[in-house]
């Protein structure tokens, strides 16, 4: 059972090590590659997008400091980038013939994936 106003998805528009393009936010219109995809709670990892500061406490192995490091922004304010288009595109998906499932643009059918 899910709680009231937990965020939950299943299946996410974009995945691991794609490419995207963020569309609102602080860091509107940057580009970077998904890190992490975090399933539960609907959000991305985008290398250097909503960069914040962590204060961590110095360990045995490594030394403490101010770190510098990517925080999760929602998986709705990022768009899949097309390198052919180069724009943020919208996607679905479609079946080919042998059974792969692979992401397409909605305007002109472009396959996304190799």
């Amino acid at each position: 059972m899910v709680q009231p106003g937990k965020h939950t998805r299943s299946v996410m528009h974009v995945r691991k090590n794609d490419i995207v393009k963020v569309l609102s936010g602080k860091d509107k219109g940057k580009t970077g590659k998904i890190l992490r995809v975090i399933n539960k709670t609907g959000k991305v990892v985008v290398e250097k997008v909503n960069m914040v500061k962590r204060h961590r406490k110095a360990t045995g192995k490594s030394p403490g400091g101010i770190i510098e490091m990517e925080a999760p922004i929602f998986a709705s304010k990022v768009l899949l980038y097309a390198d052919s288009l180069g724009k943020g595109v919208r996607t679905s998906t479609k079946i080919l013939d042998g059974g792969k499932k692979v992401r397409v643009n909605l305007k002109n059918n472009l396959q996304l994936d190799k």
